[in-house]
This record gives structure tokens, C-alpha cells and sequence, in this order.
């Protein structure tokens, strides 16, 4: 829920406590957010990863990420591990990796996890869910030292698995743009998950959900419990909450 930052406060995200409750009483197992928030909204009961860097889309380079929080700022706040975006791609990849080679220093003397948020993206990338481009962000990730790496999902489980496979860090899966159905983002979870992905990460197609917290429990179902889709998909106008009762 790092998105008031970079495109501000869109559908979801007004009442951040709200929506930082309806997730964490579901099961969610950590919320995502930057330093303000974490300042502001009680996120106990939960894991709080807190977000050191950002760009607004109101600049000529959203995809330049900067630094916006420090390590000790964020443990300050309790932060359970912090994270950080780099556009794999970008023009200003490297003041990006820069950046977070001094960040995983300092985290690395206090013993606080990373997130490494790898996404391809840049002018030499038609395709941001292309598997190579994809392969060689969560590599990237990898080699750099970041604890987990946060990527986006090919499309296709075999080509997923093979990325999940080339690293020896857990990965997890993006939820990506917002979807007109909440079934795409749960196959998109149940499918990463099949090809060896660790969890998932998922932003607008959660907290801009109809049901924000039915939505939570049936991702946590898939994550922890293995569930199918089959068992999952609401059908003939179901709601999530029957789904629910019905596995």
C-alpha cells in the first residue's frame, strides 16, 4: 500500500486504517507501507514492511526511484524488514542499485530483512512480463544480496519456475495493474505459487477489491493452504464470504 506516494490517494487508500484493518484481520501476513502511514495507523497484528523509496508520477521520471526513508527511520517505527524498488531497465538504474547497495549494507548490521521490488522497465523493454527480462530482474535481486525479490509473474507457470529455480532467495509475485476480475489475480497467486513462488504481494487488486478482506483470506487459502482455483472462483453471483464457507 505504497501507492499514495507515487499516484496519491486513489480508491482504497483515503481511509488507510480502514484498509490496513480489513487486511490484517484477514490473515494477511505483513502490510506494506511507507514511513507517514506507519507513523499514523496501528498496523499490530500484522507484519509492517516499510518502504524507503518512491516517485510521483507528477515527474518527467516516475521510473526513478529515490531514497525516501532511512533504515534506522523505519526501525524506528518497528518496521519487520523494509523494502525498496528498482526499475530493472530504467535510464537510472544504476543511481537505483546504488542506492540499495548502501541500504543492504546498513540492514545487514542490524539484521533487518530486504525486499527488493525487481521490475523490468525501461526503454529497451517492450515487454515487462517477458520471461528473460523477468529472469534477469529477479537475478538481479538475487545477486545483489536482497532477501527477498518481489518480481512481476510471466504469464506461464513453466517459464516462472524456471526463474523461482535460478535463485536461492524466496520470490514473490506482483499483483500487477488492477484487474476487472479478482479471479485473474487469484489464478495469477495460485499459479506463481505452483511454479515454486513464495507469496505473493498484492496491492491495488486487494485493496481496491469489492471486498477487500474476502479477497485477503481466500489469497491467504492459496498461500498457505494450497487451495485450487476450482474450490475458490465465486460462480452464479456467489460471494467471496460463500466461497469461504464452502472450502
Amino acid at each position: 500500500m505504497d501507492h499514495g506516494v507515487s499516484v496519491g490517494p486513489i480508491q482504497g487508500l483515503t481511509d488507510m486504517a480502514e484498509t490496513i484493518n480489513q487486511v490484517k484481520s484477514a490473515g494477511a501476513d505483513a502490510v506494506l507501507v511507507h514511513a507517514g502511514i506507519a507513523k499514523t495507523v496501528d498496523a499490530t497484528g500484522t507484519g509492517l514492511i516499510i518502504h524507503l523509496s518512491g516517485a510521483t508520477r507528477l515527474t518527467n521520471e516516475p521510473n526513478w526511484k529515490t531514497q525516501l526513508t532511512t533504515v534506522k527511520h523505519a526501525m524506528r517505527l518497528g518496521a519487520d524488514a523494509v523494502s525498496v524498488h528498482i526499475n530493472v531497465g530504467s535510464e537510472h538504474e544504476q543511481h537505483m542499485l546504488d542506492q540499495f547497495s548502501r541500504i543492504l549494507d546498513e540492514c545487514d548490521n542490524f539484521g533487518l530483512p530486504t525486499l527488493a521490488m525487481m521490475y523490468p522497465r525501461g526503454p529497451k523493454i517492450p515487454n515487462e512480463l517477458a520471461p528473460e527480462v523477468v529472469a534477469h530482474a529477479t537475478r538481479l535481486g538475487y545477486e545483489i544480496g536482497a532477501d527477498v525479490v518481489k518480481t512481476n509473474y510471466t504469464g506461464n507457470i513453466e517459464t516462472f519456475r524456471e526463474i523461482v529455480n535460478s535463485v536461492k532467495v524466496p520470490v514473490i509475485v506482483a499483483g500487477g495493474p488492477k484487474t476487472q476480475n479478482g479471479n485473474d489475480t487469484l489464478q495469477i497467486v495460485h499459479d506463481s505459487m505452483k511454479a515454486g513462488a513464495a507469496g505473493a504481494s498484492i496491492g491495488r487488486n486487494v485493496f481496491q477489491d469489492k471486498d477487500p478482506s474476502a479477497i485477503t483470506r481466500i489469497l491467504v487459502e492459496i498461500v498457505h493452504n494450497n487451495a485450487s482455483i476450482p474450490q475458490i472462483n465465486p460462480t452464479n453471483g456467489e460471494k467471496y464470504e460463500t466461497v469461504l464457507a464452502r472450502t
